[in-house]
């Protein structure tokens, strides 16, 4: 049974840590729109092993093959109060959120914003995974840890800790990217201090909830992501959005 609360509209099912606050990049996209929207909104963390049995037992469907996910059920996933109603992925949660409540605005796609998510995907992103992942089992409760290693660990066919070789290296190597990274994060830096001008997009939410990850699991790879052009700027202009972390 979905937690019920007449002071908020939403629950929203996080993924739970060891630091009692939100830092799943995903989720912390949907979690800026509610904050940033000024939607009641109650968090229900759950364990990582959890997140599949308590969502289908909530009566969600698993995820369609189509979107990509590789798991049935994850986070986040949310349950609206007023129409009785539940969402799972990330963009399904955030089309639902902006047609239900949809001032202030928040673009989520742009020509603009398409580019610099796969420019980030494609180079940084493979380094920075593998950067947060052996830190972030450190995180979970040890029942948590055990499931998150034996998946991965099966996965990649090798012990987490191992993915952190040759990682200054790995950093170093993205430099050439960062021109190109630069120029796209700032084409409307004239017109204010999000990525499409005055207002935030997803596209901030989806840099500045990557940084708030970081900066939860290891202060080193939160310094690194920092200096990635236009990283650290977006996500001190998010801040007024982040305040709500649990």
């Amino acid at each position: 049974m979905a937690v019920q609360d007449a002071a908020h509209e939403i629950v929203l099912y996080d993924l739970a840590s060891t630091k009692n606050v939100c830092f799943s990049p995903v989720v912390w996209r949907i979690r800026m729109m509610l904050n940033y929207k000024k939607i009641p909104y109650k968090t229900v963390f759950l364990e990582m092993p959890d997140i599949e049995p308590t969502l289908k037992e909530l009566g969600l469907p698993p995820h369609d093959p189509g979107t990509g996910n590789t798991k049935n059920y994850t986070v986040p996933a949310i349950y609206h109060v007023p129409t009785n109603k539940y969402v799972m992925d990330s963009p399904a949660v955030a089309k639902f959120i902006e047609s239900t409540y949809p001032d202030p605005p928040v673009q989520l796609d742009s020509e603009l914003g398409t580019q610099i998510m796969r420019k980030l995907r494609s180079g940084v992103g493979p380094t920075f995974q593998k950067s947060l992942m052996p830190r972030e089992a450190l995180i979970f409760s040890p029942r948590a840890e055990e499931y998150f290693r034996s998946a991965r660990e099966a996965r990649d066919g090798r012990p987490l800790e191992e993915l952190l070789e040759d990682e200054d290296e790995a950093w170093e190597a993205l430099e050439s990217d960062k021109p190109a990274i630069d120029a796209l994060i700032h084409t409307n830096k004239a017109d204010g201090p999000f990525i499409l001008g005055a207002r935030p997009s997803l596209v901030d939410f989806f840099i500045a909830g990557a940084i708030q990850t970081a900066k939860v699991i290891d202060e080193g790879v939160f310094q690194r992501i920092s200096k990635v052009p236009g990283h650290l700027e977006i996500y001190e202009a998010c801040q007024p959005f982040m305040q709500k972390k649990d």
